[in-house]
């Protein structure tokens, strides 16, 4: 329930307010027990052995240094988060004038129209497949075969293929119950290495969607080469998509490998605990008994900002506030094969048509209609329009 980032079409009549999907509540559960029973035990003590109550003066200047902390955490953890998902709207947008450009532009040869056709449907598979195989590269699954990329990248001669066919076990067999809940409740010492099936490799995995990107490079100069792309501009154009194709590559890969700093990540950790494990001290001078739920109302707001900012700092994962990268890569294909469903065309085909109303709305007249009007009197309908 709470794995696999949070699908786009889905829809909660709950109020927020009650949401549990896509909550950090469950990882604050063992959290929220602790402090439960240290507040517990500083308060009975209090109350029947020794008052160890200290004045509000260090809860002030300690607050305000942990605000800043986690001010700082959420703000690089967001800002990542963003970088991702402009990077993922580059690669779509870089990906669908690619294929536009391949699919209009490269003429089909009229002595080898269908080898043309087939070599550009392989290209437009290309382009699927790199964002495919860039999202599992991300997710640390450096093999192909995966059930939406073993098909796009079989035929292909790349370092992954060859690891794929040559190990027997590749390390993936599903989590254990123990690391399933230490992932539920985020307990570091029962969740897995993510990059474990790459540290455990036997063979060279080398770097999938850089070798698509060759792949895709050599069919580019086979259309020059052979006059496919008869204009300079588009050649221009589909070489710069490559490129731009590369340079999202390496900033996901920027954002995937430069995490906050630990010496930054261990102080402000240190720095939320300390300010809660002191707090039933202060708070139990001026409110008592209540100071356990006090102590428990702010622990899950500081605990939980702390969650939610470890969560996003990587968007390309498996956890339900992540970038929905299965349904991207799937609404690019969708988007791809649109692409190819509309044979290339003469632009008479549709610009005379009949049906084409020029002036709508202030005339359903079709092309045939207007094609016998003067230049002024269309100038006139138009500004009329």
């Amino acid at each position: 329930y709470q794995l696999g980032p949070r699908e786009l079409d889905k829809h909660s009549k709950w109020p927020m307010l009650l949401m549990i999907h896509g909550s950090c509540l469950p990882e604050l559960i063992i959290p929220l027990l602790f402090v439960g029973a240290w507040t517990t035990g500083i308060c009975l003590f209090s109350r029947h052995v020794h008052d160890v109550g200290i004045a509000t003066t260090l809860l002030t200047v300690l607050g305000f240094i942990v605000a800043l902390s986690l001010s700082f955490r959420s703000s690089t953890a967001y800002e990542r988060y963003m970088e991702g998902r402009r990077a993922w709207t580059q690669l779509t947008m870089v990906s669908q004038n690619l294929a536009r450009n391949i699919w209009v532009n490269a003429v089909e040869r009229e002595e080898s129209a269908k080898d043309d056709l087939l070599s550009k449907v392989t290209a437009l598979n290309l382009i699927v497949a790199f964002a495919q195989a860039l999202k599992h590269r991300l997710r640390f699954e450096p093999y192909t075969h995966y059930r939406d990329l073993k098909d796009l990248v079989g035929h292909l001669d790349t370092f992954a293929n060859e690891a794929t066919e040559l190990e027997t076990h590749r390390d993936e067999d599903p989590p254990t119950f123990w690391e399933s809940w230490g992932d539920y409740l985020a307990i570091p010492m029962l969740t897995s290495n993510p990059r474990k099936t790459i540290k455990r490799a036997r063979y060279p995995l080398g770097n999938l969607p850089l070798e698509i990107l060759n792949h895709l490079g050599v069919h580019i100069h086979s259309l020059i080469a052979c006059g496919c792309f008869r204009a300079n501009g588009y050649q221009a154009q589909a070489l710069n998509a490559i490129l731009a194709l590369n340079d999202i590559q390496a900033n996901t890969d920027r954002i995937l490998n430069t995490p906050l700093p630990l010496a930054y990540a261990i102080a402000i950790s240190q720095l939320t605990w300390v300010y809660i494990l002191i707090l039933p001290f202060q708070l139990y001078s001026t409110l008592g008994m209540l100071a356990i739920p006090g102590t428990l109302l702010a622990a899950y707001m500081i605990l939980g900002f702390a969650s939610i900012g470890r969560e996003i700092e990587n968007p390309f994962g498996h956890d339900v506030n992540d970038l929905p990268l299965d349904d991207f890569c799937a609404q690019l294909a969708v988007d791809i094969d649109i692409i190819a469903a509309m044979a290339p065309k003469d632009a008479d085909t549709f610009v005379k048509s009949d049906k084409n109303q020029l002036m709508h709305p202030l005339s359903r007249s079709g092309y045939e209609a207007w094609s016998e009007s003067s230049v002024d009197e269309i100038r006139d309908a138009l500004k009329r329009k």
